[in-house]
């Protein structure tokens, strides 16, 4: 049920949408995702328009607790990646999600 898209199925799309050689395709894919990646190693912020933003947060170091034992088990300071949708990708994802729930033949106009 659940698809994933990989670096294949966007150099395919590019493909078919713009008309670039695979190749070429392929080459344009590894290049945005690369530009993404070393903004993100920086720290930068990389925002895309109507899609949303990724950012790199830092998280102190701090004790944890094993959940099996109670033993405390110190937490190294690190960096974590976040994804902040746009309302407009919001929106799409609801509006995709309430028309699947309206397709669904268990699904009544009142249910939903």
């Amino acid at each position: 049920m659940s698809k994933t898209l990989t670096r294949a199925n966007l150099s395919e799309a590019v493909y078919q949408e713009v008309g670039l050689s695979r190749n070429e395709s392929a080459d344009f894919v590894e290049r945005v995702l690369e530009e993404i990646s070393s903004s993100l190693e920086q720290g930068e912020t990389v925002k895309v328009s109507s899609f949303g933003a990724f950012s790199v947060r830092e998280k102190g170091g701090r004790v944890g607790r094993n959940p099996k034992t109670g033993e405390e088990v110190p937490i190294k300071p690190r960096r974590v990646l976040v994804f902040r949708p746009s309302h407009v990708l919001k929106d799409r994802v609801n509006k995709s999600a309430a028309r699947d729930a309206m397709t669904d033949s268990s699904a009544t106009p009142e249910t939903v």
